[in-house]
């Protein structure tokens, strides 16, 4: 049921967003000002860090719940447990940090910016 959800809802966001992506002529780019192209690239970085962030939240509490019951299960293991958990937990934070240069590439380094 997730993988149905998440298809459903790249097939409804994917269009509306797709614009921003191809590559203009300067006159073009004007008119794309003009339409709200950047309005749309500050939506897209918003949302971009929105799911980034959700998706490393459910991350990060699923390796810390897993990580409990294995303490929970064997108290013995639990210092290997805790060294993993805070590896994994720097991988997955890693992920938004990537998310959010990207976005913040997105904001102030846009190409249609730079056409008026």
């Amino acid at each position: 049921m997730r993988n149905v959800f998440t298809f459903c809802l790249g097939l409804a966001v994917l269009p509306l967003l797709c614009g921003i992506a191809f590559a203009a002529e300067s006159q073009a780019a004007v008119r794309y000002m003009d339409s709200g192209a950047v309005g749309l690239s500050y939506l897209a970085a918003a949302i971009g860090m929105a799911v980034a962030a959700a998706g490393c939240g459910i991350g990060q509490g699923l390796g810390l719940k897993a990580a409990c019951e294995g303490t929970a299960r064997n108290p013995e293991a639990g210092g290997k447990l805790m060294v993993t958990l805070i590896l994994g937990l720097a991988f997955i934070e890693s992920l938004a940090i990537y998310a959010l240069v990207v976005n913040m590439i997105l904001l102030f380094v846009n190409p249609l910016s730079k056409a008026l």
